[in-house]
């Protein structure tokens, strides 16, 4: 079997890790987590992100699924794995801002006609899909939407074609349903790597393939500062904890998370908080590079390209 990068990253020392702790003037190691993006984007659509057509994809859905969702089954993906599709093999998404435990959907109005809700009536488990997983959730105007593990359901009125995926990623916050009920992510795709770009070099790039910015107003010693704050983070959804084995290519001197004033946590490179940007629609895209003369696209040491050091 061949190994894999994850593999290979859980026989760093305990001495590694314990350097961290000290990093930017911290006393405590910084909590662990695997979240790979930051979800402070609007509920509406910001663009789309086309993870690719499922094997056999690409036939038209030829009728209005508003209001059915039939037979669910299983599409493999060719870059997100295994995703649910309803009846006419239209992807189902998931939205950050609902809840599973308890179910909550806080999709309405101009974001439900974005994302309908995927009704759940007449809602059958196909092949590949476990029937004690779905459920049910009573929305605000009284109809009930489909669960999966918990999370609601939805479709995205940009999918057109049985397997097109072109919610995946939306805004940081819309990612597709994988049979489980968890976040479709491209196959053994590291939380935090690295890509080379042909204009800003080797840069950095959060677990969707999307580049990840710094803000010069930011401040990292002695301790990490945000100055990104309320309709800032519209536009730049701050990257959230990834823990440092689920990363490749990144320095790990100053690798740590801090908390924001309003409770998240924010992960940092070189003690830096990191970010993306709303208006990257998709992976590779660099939109964000040198937006305002404040926002850089990330080295993996932490450093600004194409713009000095405080």
């Amino acid at each position: 079997m061949k190994t894999s990068w994850r593999t290979a990253s859980l026989v760093a020392s305990a001495a590694a890790v314990l350097a961290l702790t000290t990093a930017c003037g911290q006393d405590s190691p910084p909590p662990a987590a695997s979240q790979n993006v930051g979800a402070t984007t609007g509920a509406g659509d910001l663009g789309s992100i086309g993870a690719g057509q499922a094997g056999g994809g690409g036939a038209q859905a030829s009728a209005s699924p508003a209001d059915t969702a039939g037979e669910l089954n299983v599409s493999t993906n060719a870059e997100l794995g295994k995703v649910v599709t309803d009846s006419l093999g239209l992807t189902l998404y998931r939205f950050d801002q609902d809840t599973a435990e308890p179910p909550a959907s806080n999709c309405e109005d101009d974001c439900a006609k974005t994302w309908p809700p995927v009704p759940a009536d007449d809602a059958t488990a196909g092949e590949g899909i476990d029937k004690a997983l779905l459920g049910s959730v009573d929305r605000a105007d009284g109809t009930k939407q489909l669960t999966v593990a918990g999370w609601p359901a939805y479709r995205y009125v940009k999918d057109v074609n049985a397997g097109d995926v072109k919610g995946q990623g939306v805004g940081g916050k819309w990612y597709a349903l994988n049979p489980q009920g968890k976040k479709a992510q491209a196959a053994d795709r590291p939380g935090l790597s690295t890509r080379e770009d042909a204009k800003l070099g080797e840069i950095v790039v959060d677990g969707n393939g999307m580049t990840v910015y710094r803000f010069m107003k930011d401040e990292a010693w002695p301790k990490p500062v945000s100055a990104c704050t309320g309709a800032c983070l519209e536009k730049w959804p701050v990257v959230s904890p990834v823990d440092f084995e689920d990363t490749k290519g990144i320095q790990e001197k100053g690798y740590m998370t801090f908390t924001r004033p309003d409770g998240a946590d924010q992960q940092t490179i070189n003690c830096w908080p990191i970010y993306t940007f709303a208006g990257d629609k998709a992976p590779g895209d660099t939109n964000g590079q040198g937006v305002g003369g404040t926002w850089y696209a990330v080295r993996p040491d932490g450093k600004p390209v194409g713009a000095s050091e405080k």
